[in-house]
């Protein structure tokens, strides 16, 4: 056995034995949770210690990402939708039932962002009804990040266990 050999047995480059895969999936959570709407979170926290300038840059910022979310949902929704099912369809079904492993990473990374999706747009159309101003608004984005970070501890419990089952039914004394 030579040394590259050594190194692909050791290190399987399937998805739920490849470094990348999790490193991928803590950047994708890392990065959903810090930007709430568009809007970096520190730059809430800022607007809430500072108000002035900070909340009034914050609130600019709410609106106009507000208005571009709500403004794809309203033009391009439905086709947006349609295509996000079915790519999760295609996903879903090349992962589970024909047991492909790749298939079934992305099918474990995009149904989760779908719901952070859906919660987005939620969030929006809250923040365009009630147009909440200083406490209520750092209420709302508050609110927006800790539901996107439950659904990403969830997602990640499901596939840290998910991605350990594989390896230990798939791994090299598995069928």
């Amino acid at each position: 056995m030579d040394w590259q050999e050594a190194i692909f047995t050791l290190i399987d480059m399937r998805s739920f034995s490849n470094l990348w895969f999790w490193i991928a999936l803590a950047v994708l959570w890392s990065s959903a949770s810090h930007w709430v709407l568009g809007v970096p979170y520190d730059m809430v926290v800022r607007a809430r210690r500072n108000g002035g300038q900070a909340y009034q840059d914050l609130y600019d910022m709410v609106r106009i990402n507000v208005n571009r979310i709500l403004y794809i949902s309203r033009v391009s929704g439905l086709w947006l939708m349609g295509a996000v099912c079915f790519v999760l369809t295609i996903c879903g079904f090349l992962g589970f039932m024909y047991r492909v492993e790749f298939a079934q990473a992305l099918f474990l990374l995009g149904l989760p962002m779908s719901f952070v999706g859906l919660i987005t747009m939620a969030t929006a159309h809250r923040i365009e009804r009630d147009d909440p101003q200083e406490d209520a608004l750092f209420r709302r984005l508050t609110i927006h990040r800790t539901y996107v970070q439950i659904v990403g501890m969830v997602s990640i419990f499901v596939t840290a266990v998910w991605g350990m089952y594989q390896n230990l039914s798939v791994g090299p004394w598995g069928g």
